[in-house]
């Protein structure tokens, strides 16, 4: 039964592992819906029932496949189980980054939106924190065989960061394959870029605090020569409190069974994140 209230397909993580720049992608194929926000319903938002959640759908089109993205649900100890519930047989794109990196990229979201303070040995050491999404985010292995064990393997896509940063157009002809629509529009452009970049200027904390409440407002006005000149008086790089090498080396540690793990699930050699040191955002 195809329920117009609920998607065909769902984009589950990893966070900070371009699911933003996979869901750009699909957006503009001319055969799929997905809209902007992320529902978070299968995760924190399932008391607000399917009506709630329909919500988000609702301008899609008979025709397109409608799907959503959702980054924490990978991670969630229940979104597995109330998905399995609803949609059985949905197909899942999931995407992997170094998980040190994501630790790091995730608390640096974070630290620019002003939800967490301190410096990242206060997060980030596995011996110590108490704040555990950073660091229990990356445990792959452990989080994909909860799904494996409620879903068939066949369902998911699963690919690195690095897939995209090396070959984002066959990542993409991927994607459109495992959901079973055509191939994207040769003449429409892939971003070879970030679309979600830490790296880039931000606006003070304060005035994106103040500017919060219309941010929907505002985003029709984004790419808009005036908008942008505006935007970048005010706008200036964030000066992030670095990860050093020795607590990269205890999350690299930390993460080294599940990475051993991981490759042997997927088939993959993950060697690199067992000794990489990357530049992040």
């Amino acid at each position: 039964m195809n329920d117009p209230r609920l998607p065909q397909f769902l984009i589950i993580g990893a966070i900070k592992a371009a699911t933003t720049w996979v869901t750009w992608q699909l957006q503009r194929h001319p055969d799929i819906f997905l809209p902007d926000p992320e529902p978070h319903y299968f995760s924190r938002e399932f008391h607000r029932g399917r009506e709630w959640y329909g919500h988000f759908f609702a301008p899609a089109g008979e025709n397109l496949l409608r799907g959503e993205k959702t980054a924490d649900y990978l991670a969630n100890p229940d979104a597995a189980t109330r998905i399995a519930a609803v949609l059985p047989g949905i197909p899942m794109i999931a995407q992997l980054r170094d998980p040190v990196d994501r630790a790091y990229s995730d608390y640096r979201m974070l630290l620019r939106r002003g939800t967490i303070s301190g410096p990242p040995e206060d997060y980030l050491d596995p011996a110590r924190a108490t704040f555990r999404r950073f660091i229990d985010n990356g445990r792959y292995h452990t989080h994909l065989q909860r799904w494996f064990d409620l879903f068939e393997r066949r369902q998911f896509l699963i690919f690195l960061y690095d897939d995209v940063k090396a070959r984002p157009d066959t990542v993409v002809g991927d994607c459109c394959r495992h959901l079973g629509v055509g191939p994207p529009d040769p003449q429409a452009a892939i971003a070879r870029g970030r679309v979600n970049d830490g790296a880039l200027p931000h606006l003070p904390l304060g005035v994106r605090r103040l500017l919060g409440p219309a941010k929907r407002l505002v985003a029709p006005l984004r790419g808009n020569a005036l908008f942008e000149r505006a935007r970048s008086t005010l706008a200036r790089p964030i000066d992030y409190p670095p990860l050093s090498d020795d607590l990269r080396d205890r999350l690299r540690d930390f993460y080294a069974p599940e990475i051993v793990s991981l490759a042997t699930m997927l088939g993959r050699d993950l060697d690199h994140w067992l000794a990489a040191e990357r530049t992040v955002a």
